[in-house]
């Protein structure tokens, strides 16, 4: 268990961290948009989930592995946007089933779970936010180091998803206003859509490291 002043300063540097829109809040953002709240929360939990992989491989040191491969950092970051790419090709194919009356039927909770699912172990920046920011509040003479990361890996995702869900919620309730316009939600779910090719496109041409 790392000392309470480091568990404190680290809850209060992932609130700044998480509360600042990055790839997993406009990803959160774009489901929920285009699909709805529930949508939006689904990915959420997903996406959670996702990273629990990235928080385990840190914590037992293969984070720094990967981190510091190249290769291996920039084959998660293109896999990762295609499908982010391909999730908003969707999105603004389908844009008109999400009108009010459409009979096309939505979305299976396991589908949206295992697609945010996708998106967070594919993000390779969680493993670099990890291996960057963890190791600076941990306190080797506290206990063992791993149980520590682990912890902290674990405190940064319940922030994360209970800010992730805020934002799904709120875009999703603005859609809901919307979807008094069947014009307006159709264009509302293309706009999710583009959110989410433009941020599968901005994730590959990043630099290999970022």
């Amino acid at each position: 268990m790392p000392p309470l002043e480091n568990l404190v300063a680290f809850v209060a540097a992932s609130v700044v961290i998480i509360v600042i829109p990055g790839p997993s809040v406009l990803f959160v953002i774009g489901r929920s948009i285009a699909l709805g709240r529930r949508a939006g929360v689904l990915s959420v939990v997903g996406n959670a989930l996702g990273t629990v992989p990235a928080v385990l491989a840190v914590s037992f040191g293969v984070g720094a592995i990967v981190a510091s491969s190249v290769v291996a950092f920039t084959v998660l970051k293109v896999v990762g946007a295609i499908y982010l790419v391909w999730l908003g090709i969707q999105a603004i194919r389908h844009r008109r089933d999400h009108v009010a009356g459409a009979s096309r039927a939505p979305a299976s909770s396991w589908m949206l779970l295992r697609q945010g699912f996708v998106v967070g172990i594919t993000n390779p920046k969680t493993i670099a936010f990890f291996v960057a920011v963890l190791p600076q509040f941990v306190a080797p003479q506290a206990g063992a180091v791993w149980l520590q990361l682990l912890l902290l890996g674990l405190v940064f995702q319940v922030l994360a998803l209970t800010c992730d869900s805020a934002w799904a919620l709120a875009a999703g309730t603005a859609r809901a206003w919307f979807a008094r316009s069947p014009q307006r939600i159709s264009t509302l779910s293309a706009t999710g859509g583009v959110m989410m090719v433009g941020l599968g496109g901005a994730l590959a041409f990043t630099g290999a490291k970022s």
